[in-house]
């Protein structure tokens, strides 16, 4: 071979590698996000600068899918006036996914495959392919100072039909890990609405493989609903932090043993008694406009009043965030779909549901405080109450905040924060507006009442803080 072929057989193989790895990701630039990773305490989230950070989700799921350009613009900045940092998404929703504009992410649906082509220009359509377009969402995301949380595959695609295995789930997690190497702006959800008890050795691969390649890239597990990915991976070392999935179903339609039913706050209880400490949060509540249980589109549907219930029920009980979610925006339900649980409302339409704009408050709120020093502390209410009754606290060494989603009155065991005396304060979760309760002594039992009727979703927030 003379000298002249040895550098061309030398620069196609490079050039194939390159393409194959996603050359047309950059190096960390200025512009990039900060890598978010876990909290010296092992209980939060924090910025490669120290700073906290709190996680609040929405589930995107198919955006990389169904969403074109425009869509991704609309979405991603929505999100980002809203309050949003975090977007959970599909990467693979089936093996046989096209996006919005018909371009197949894998070659014959083999995951070990993917149809990557050369170039990135989108005007012109054989440069541009199904990459090219997640790699255009991760930079919209990046620019609303968004994260993805990217699921790989969805669990259906491993769990029905066995139409993955072990080894091409390496070969692919290596491509995402090789591809999105240098963005800062990914966390990998694991995973994906699956049981984590059946095949544990392509989950184990997946996220031992993202893991590896990646390390500052956090990863977790999405699991099937009222079930946690500290039963079976919390020991494992590519799981950075636990999720858990509460679930759509009401009290009376879960039937299953030791379950903790609409209890979401019971999850993270559990996983902050584990060792070693990890973050935890609910990752998939019951999403707004979603019929109870999911399937009968004759039961009433989740509300505002139920997602709020649990966002301050997991983050009140230590959770380092939450996840919201609607029945329209999970699956960016469009004109001429045919949409899943019922749904027939447009996403264009429901990102301006209710839900979606009260998150911000609870965001806000838990920023507004020593936020790292926060520590559940149940010892703070003298009568705790069940089911929608349930009092929850949280507190800081001059502060303390307790939630009632009923209106009820509070009895709280005082003394429990620093100071002889506390102002108090009531946080509307509905709208963050704060109205005066006055100065009290911090001793003895303290009774406080909520303006309104006692009901569910009559929801509130006492705020105490030191003098």
């Amino acid at each position: 071979m003379n000298l002249k072929i040895k550098y061309l057989y030398a620069f196609c193989i490079c050039f194939l590698f390159t393409a194959q790895s996603g050359f047309s990701q950059s190096a960390k630039t200025k512009t990039s996000l900060p890598e978010i990773k876990v909290s010296k305490n092992q209980h939060y989230f924090v910025t490669e600068n120290e700073k906290p950070f709190f996680w609040l989700g929405d589930t995107g799921w198919l955006t990389f899918g169904k969403l074109d350009r425009a869509g991704v613009d609309k979405y991603f900045k929505d999100r980002k006036d809203k309050g949003f940092n975090v977007v959970q998404v599909m990467v693979l929703h089936t093996l046989n996914v096209t996006n919005a504009y018909g371009d197949a992410a894998l070659t014959n649906e083999d995951i070990s495959k993917p149809l990557v082509t050369t170039g990135n220009d989108f005007n012109n359509p054989a440069e541009y392919d199904y990459w090219d377009h997640v790699d255009y969402v991760l930079d919209v995301a990046q620019k609303n100072g968004i994260y993805l949380a990217m699921v790989p595959v969805w669990g259906t695609n491993v769990s029905k039909g066995n139409k993955v295995s072990k080894e091409q789930a390496i070969v692919y997690a290596k491509f995402l890990a090789d591809r999105y190497k240098n963005k800062t702006n990914i966390i990998w959800l694991n995973g994906g609405d699956t049981h984590g008890n059946e095949f544990m050795d392509i989950w184990n691969a997946i996220g031992n493989t993202l893991k590896t390649n990646n390390p500052n890239q956090l990863v977790t597990f999405h699991p099937f609903g009222r079930t946690d990915s500290s039963e079976n991976y919390h020991n494992e070392k590519w799981l950075d932090f636990n999720m858990f999935q509460s679930g759509h179903r009401r009290y009376d339609q879960d039937t299953l043993p030791n379950s903790f039913k609409e209890d979401n706050y019971k999850f993270v209880q559990r996983d902050l008694t584990l060792k070693p400490i990890k973050p935890t949060l609910d990752g998939e509540p019951s999403y707004e406009g979603i019929p109870h249980g999911l399937h009968d589109t004759l039961q009433p549907k989740w509300t505002d009043n139920d997602v709020r219930r649990y966002a301050y029920w997991s983050v009140f009980a230590g959770a380092a965030g939450y996840t919201y979610g609607h029945n329209a925006v999970m699956q960016m339900f469009k004109k001429g779909d045919k949409g899943a649980y019922g749904n027939k409302v447009l996403w264009t339409d429901a990102i301006n549901a209710p839900g979606a704009k009260q998150m911000i408050y609870i965001k806000k709120l838990m920023l507004e405080f020593p936020y790292l020093e926060r520590v559940p502390d149940q010892s703070l209410i003298a009568k705790q109450g069940e089911k929608y009754d349930y009092l929850i606290a949280t507190k800081g060494k001059k502060y303390a905040l307790i939630y009632t989603y009923t209106g009820r009155k509070i009895v709280l065991n005082m003394g429990k924060i620093a100071g002889e005396k506390v102002t108090a304060t009531w946080y509307n979760p509905r709208d963050g507006q704060k109205t005066k309760i006055g100065t009290v002594d911090n001793k003895g039992t303290k009774e406080f009442q909520p303006s309104g009727s006692k009901k569910d979703g009559n929801d509130w927030v006492l705020i105490l803080e030191s003098k």
